[in-house]
């Protein structure tokens, strides 16, 4: 891990806002960072997974208890509603295509912003800010019935 990287989560550990050591990283660590929280989380996790035919990557996928929780990283200011209902829809489509083509049975589209978005949800999709995901995480399973989740056909 690079040298900004480690002292990001230093410093992090140290009580420094992640918000705030978030912001000097740029969109490659901050996909590592949120990598990091999910590990401290005892999730496994595989970055930029790519699917192919049509070729798709996703930022990041954690998993644990065989829910698959498929991530898009946003490290960008302020995303406007239009944009962020676009990212979810694209986002679900990736979910949709993973479950498909792997062994996940439940999966979960996520999108992980840099700051705080006005809104929570969209379509059932959770838009958690970094600064929200440890505590996201620790609620996810009790919350799967409230949020979007796309499970295998059989």
């Amino acid at each position: 891990m690079q040298s900004k990287l480690l002292t990001a989560i230093s410093n992090i550990g140290k009580g420094e806002p992640i918000e705030d050591v978030s912001k000097s990283l740029d969109w490659r660590d901050f996909e590592i960072l949120v990598s990091h929280v999910l590990s401290e989380k005892n999730f496994s996790v595989n970055k930029n997974f790519i699917l192919t035919k049509p070729r798709m990557e996703i930022d990041v996928v954690g998993i644990k208890l065989d829910i698959s929780l498929l991530i898009d990283c946003k490290h960008w200011k302020k995303i406007s509603g239009y944009n962020l209902r676009k990212i979810v829809c694209k986002q679900v489509e990736r979910v949709k295509k993973y479950v498909e083509k792997t062994e996940s049975s439940i999966a979960l589209p996520v999108i992980v912003t840099l700051h705080d978005e006005r809104v929570s949800f969209v379509n059932k999709v959770p838009i958690v800010p970094i600064t929200q995901l440890s505590s996201f995480l620790d609620d996810v399973f009790g919350n799967l019935d409230y949020m979007r989740t796309i499970e295998k056909q059989t």
